[in-house]
């Protein structure tokens, strides 16, 4: 008997050295997110890391001029007020935009969500996505032809009004708005709709059965429930408005002066990097504090 029990215990204390142990835990994580995180740190920290060092310098290190580091540069809202007016003409043009975002945004989705099912939903989901497949140039100058004076627009109104005078909006801030929001909407659309398709339908079901209006499933019951698509769409909306300096530059001319066409012609007119670096962070601090203020908004009345 005491020769079985040694037998046995030796049997289970001995290890097999052909059965390899498997790794620790961390060793795969760490195998697994280094490729991702050592693509974000080349193509995305290294390049903000080097903006952020420019932007304390008082010239371009690649010039002749001598490099000091200095304050100077986040000196410029103060040294140059009229960039406090641009500023506020781009956060207001990155509001506006995102609010019609998601209003279509929201009731395209609802529409979506609500109204077809099976192949017709996947062929409006894709005229949704046909945007994204063309280049944003193109789009941007489609609409030149559709706005300008005699365009698209002004043949389909004197074809109807042969008397009626131009409409022209070419060159105003409502041009910009609107390529802004032909180019972003998408996003507004495709967060809201991940919201929605998630409700069950019972709930709404159950609210028409007794007796709620649309007006108030759709403000007590979809709109909350929906809410964090919203606010995903706006953030990927409002944070690239705010910068865009395409739009502004092709649909608005000389109004559509914005903070990203101030920045894009320090980089590539002025050569006056330093200066565009600290417009850049300036103005990325702005956007992380609007965002922190409205996120801190959101918690106290989920918690309340």
């Amino acid at each position: 008997m005491q020769n079985d029990q040694l037998a046995l215990a030796q049997t289970r204390g001995s290890v097999d050295p052909r059965v390899k142990r498997p790794l620790p835990a961390w060793v795969s994580t760490t195998a697994l997110l280094l490729p991702t995180y050592g693509w974000l740190t080349i193509a995305i920290f290294l390049p903000l890391l080097t903006m952020l060092a420019f932007s304390f310098m008082s010239a371009t290190p690649m010039g002749k001029t001598p490099v000091e580091f200095t304050l100077k540069q986040y000196r410029a809202f103060i040294d140059q007020p009229y960039l406090l007016r641009i500023g506020f003409n781009s956060l207001m043009m990155g509001f506006w935009t995102t609010l019609f975002c998601a209003i279509l945004g929201f009731l395209a989705a609802v529409a979506l969500v609500r109204a077809t099912v099976g192949k017709t939903r996947e062929t409006l989901l894709v005229l949704i996505l046909l945007p994204f497949w063309t280049n944003g140039l193109v789009r941007v100058f489609s609409w030149t032809m559709v706005l300008r004076e005699n365009g698209f627009l002004d043949n389909i109104l004197h074809m109807v009004v042969p008397d009626a005078g131009s409409i022209s909006i070419l060159y105003t801030r409502y041009a910009v708005v609107l390529g802004l929001v032909h180019g972003y909407l998408p996003y507004m659309i495709l967060t809201c709709y991940i919201a929605l398709v998630t409700i069950d339908d019972a709930i709404i079901e159950a609210a028409a059965s007794l007796g709620a209006r649309w007006w108030t499933i759709l403000y007590k019951i979809l709109i909350p429930m929906a809410a964090p698509g919203l606010i995903s769409g706006a953030v990927l909306i409002f944070i690239p408005v705010i910068g865009s300096f395409m739009e502004p530059r092709i649909l608005g001319g000389r109004v559509g002066v914005t903070m990203g066409t101030v920045i894009e012609d320090q980089f590539t007119q002025a050569f006056n990097w330093p200066l565009g670096a600290s417009l850049s962070f300036t103005l990325l601090a702005v956007v992380l504090a609007i965002f922190a203020t409205f996120s801190g908004v959101l918690r106290g009345r989920t918690a309340g």
